[in-house]
């Protein structure tokens, strides 16, 4: 259980929501009957050994909410108390991420990430509000608005959720603590309204790498997440610190290091994410792998990565001087640690 009340969320999260926050797939058996405990606890604690201050664990995947009850607990005991762990909801339904997050919660994390589901099509901003007030009523939990086209709110806004929507959720829900500003992507001006209105009363992030550093010159950004940076090694969370402590020049200089990695990562996403609304996960998987994390592959139905995308990937890594594996492509899909 969190040791914060709801009226408390917002204090608890201007203390505790710092550094950058990365993502957690899970991993399975070898014949994907059940959780790969092992791997889950490898992958946790080499985000810690990055430097990263806390994970998202990925729910849009095929995984049961006792399953994600379960990779909470694991990731919890690896990680320990001061590491942040966000809830992802974007379960089949309302009443399944509410399930899931109170399970999750008992369980171990500690904040939440408010995604909305592919059932869950709304055609007035009261309705996007009812869902978000029922399940930050329900959970409790300190939960970061997420706004993104992905959802298909433009129908209702051009923005999707514009000033005056967030306004009315932030004077409701007392436990919306952060939001995870990304109207209008790919581009800043969702982060940069956000900002503007709503910095002095909740935590804004940027969770774009490619953005945040450059922003950072102008923008007082205290965490950044949830993304796959964790793909390119410690080089995020080392970045963020130094244009947080006032080195941002410092920060720039390993920016610039690290392009290769971002404008391949930027080219294979974008064959296969704009047309589907969708994150290919088994690219995010693969490249995890490639910085040593398990990788292996998710359960079907999960999306392919040619060996061309892989190629690519691998060898941006190499050009941006990170850390690569040398093992063979093929060792992806089993994954690195035994069950």
């Amino acid at each position: 259980m969190v040791d914060y009340t709801r009226s408390e969320a917002r204090a608890w999260a201007k203390e505790k929501f710092r550094g950058t926050i990365a993502v957690t797939h899970p991993s399975y058996t070898p014949d994907f009957s059940g959780i790969n405990e092992n791997a889950i606890r490898h992958d946790v604690l080499k985000l810690k050994e990055l430097g990263f201050a806390g994970t998202l664990l990925v729910a849009e995947v095929n995984v049961t909410v006792e399953e994600y009850a379960r990779i909470a607990a694991v990731a919890r005991e690896a990680a320990g108390p001061d590491f942040g762990i966000f809830f992802h909801a974007i379960f089949n339904t309302l009443e399944e991420n509410i399930r899931a997050a109170k399970l999750a919660e008992a369980a171990g994390v500690d904040r939440a990430l408010l995604a909305y589901p592919a059932s869950f099509w709304p055609t007035s901003h009261d309705q996007v509000f009812d869902y978000t007030k029922a399940f930050c009523d329900e959970t409790g939990l300190a939960t970061m608005l997420f706004p993104l086209p992905a959802w298909g709110f433009e129908r209702i806004h051009p923005a999707g959720m514009d000033v005056a929507f967030v306004r009315r959720v932030l004077d409701a829900i007392p436990n919306i603590v952060a939001i995870k500003a990304e109207q209008a992507y790919p581009g800043i001006p969702g982060v940069m309204e956000m900002y503007h209105h709503f910095r002095d009363e909740v935590l804004i992030s940027c969770p774009i790498e490619a953005e945040t550093i450059p922003l950072m010159s102008v923008l007082d950004f205290q965490f950044s997440g949830t993304s796959n940076t964790n793909w390119m090694s410690d080089y995020y969370p080392r970045a963020f610190q130094l244009a947080q402590s006032g080195q941002w020049e410092e920060a720039m200089k390993l920016y610039w290091q690290v392009h290769p990695a971002r404008q391949a990562n930027g080219a294979v996403s974008s064959t296969s994410t704009p047309g589907t609304n969708m994150i290919n996960r088994t690219q995010w998987k693969y490249q995890e792998w490639l910085a040593g994390f398990n990788g292996g592959a998710l359960r079907a139905p999960a999306p392919k990565l040619p060996d061309r995308f892989m190629k690519q990937l691998r060898a941006s890594l190499v050009a941006s001087g990170l850390p690569v594996t040398d093992s063979p492509d093929e060792e992806f899909v089993r994954g690195r640690v035994s069950a």
